[in-house]
């Protein structure tokens, strides 16, 4: 059983998805939260698989939040997917700075939407390549948004071959589809994004893409589809 939070101060976005999500025999509603600060202490108390996350809610936001669910052990089990009105929205791209493990628009296809939550449950960041990689590339080289410091220090712990993995993940391919690409085995390309993930601190594969973008392994533009 797959167990969700819902976190929107919107009462009626809550109920929607609580009659969607409460409709499927593998999905559990266990909490709803009307802003950030509640939707922290529900993660806290009730460890759901995924946080469903409003960004703009009173109080603590939806990024605050996420930041704090991300940066607490305790809690690092638990995926956030950001809801968000519009897809180029720089909210969405800081949100996947701190830890949120991919983003859906609010009028995402019911399908879609439970497809996004089992990925996401199974450990899975939520990568839409075309999409995600515009946010990223949009406000990965803005005023305020340059690469961090300390990153291309970190890119340096990396062999030439998780580089080469790295940019692959950004370029969204799954591990069978890196495996192909460098001819090598699925459980290869798994340790090899396993690694790189351990070595930079990422949560995920959707921080792997915003690192290469960060750390210059990716030029906004580069990538397209």
């Amino acid at each position: 059983m797959i167990s969700v939070v819902l976190a929107d101060d919107q009462a009626l976005v809550r109920a929607g998805f609580r009659a969607l999500l409460g409709a499927e025999p593998d999905i559990a509603v266990v909490g709803e939260a009307a802003d950030g600060l509640q939707a922290v202490g529900l993660v806290r108390d009730k460890h759901p698989d995924v946080v469903l996350m409003d960004i703009r809610m009173p109080g603590v936001d939806g990024l605050e939040a996420t930041r704090r669910i991300a940066a607490d052990p305790e809690m690092s089990g638990t995926r956030v997917v950001i809801l968000t009105t519009f897809e180029l929205d720089e909210y969405v791209f800081e949100a996947l700075r701190t830890g949120a493990s991919g983003f859906l628009v609010k009028d995402t296809e019911p399908l879609e939407l439970l497809r996004a939550i089992r990925v996401v449950a199974d450990g899975e960041a939520l990568l839409s390549p075309s999409v995600t990689r515009r946010v990223i590339g949009e406000f990965a080289a803005g005023p305020g948004q340059g690469r961090a410091p300390e990153l291309p220090r970190e890119l340096e712990q990396l062999t030439d071959r998780e580089r080469e993995v790295m940019i692959l993940v950004a370029e969204g391919l799954s591990n069978d589809e890196i495996a192909g690409r460098l001819m090598i085995s699925p459980a290869t390309a798994k340790t090899h994004v396993s690694r790189t993930m351990i070595k930079l601190g990422a949560r995920d594969r959707t921080q792997l893409v915003v690192l290469a973008y960060e750390g210059g392994l990716i030029k906004p533009g580069w990538l397209t589809g």
